[in-house]
């Protein structure tokens, strides 16, 4: 092998070097029994960091209007509880909060229950509001608060 195979490889990353030595991870969902596109298959990520801004706008515009007084300073500290509050609520109970539905997304329990009880629910939404477990991803692009609380975001 030349310097050159070895720099390319390392720069790809280790799961380009695992398919050319002939593993195959196939498409992302497939581990977890989604098809491959349409509806039922994993949310791209584009359309879920869409969504969220679109739900934190909607938070920050309530906040900025009916909690904060009106103050700019204010409005961050009481839009992460509106979008705390928001989620907890609209995905426990329509599995999709007001950004996921405009982009065509929801949340649903990956052991065949469909949307995700509020329990889950609650447990995923405090782990999104900590922020650091969302930008922990396997290979599925399941973040990890999706793993802890046993879902997946879908294409409706």
């Amino acid at each position: 092998m030349d310097n050159r195979e070895a720099i390319g490889s390392w720069l790809s990353g280790p799961r380009a070097a695992a398919q050319e030595m002939g593993a195959d991870f196939g498409y992302r969902g497939k581990r977890l029994g989604l098809p491959e596109e349409g509806s039922g298959s994993i949310a791209p990520v584009g359309r879920r960091v869409g969504a969220l801004f679109i739900d934190w706008a909607l938070c920050a515009l309530i906040a900025y209007g009916l909690l904060a007084g009106r103050r700019l300073e204010g409005t961050n500290n009481w839009a992460l509880v509106v979008f705390v509050v928001m989620s907890i609520l609209t995905v426990g109970t329509v599995g999709c909060t007001p950004g996921k539905r405009l982009l065509g997304l929801r949340v649903i329990a990956l052991d065949g229950l469909g949307r995700l009880p509020m329990w889950r629910a609650v447990v995923r939404t405090v782990l999104l509001g900590l922020a650091i477990p969302a930008l922990i991803w396997d290979r599925d692009n399941r973040g990890l608060h999706d793993r802890l609380s046993g879902s997946v975001q879908v294409r409706i």
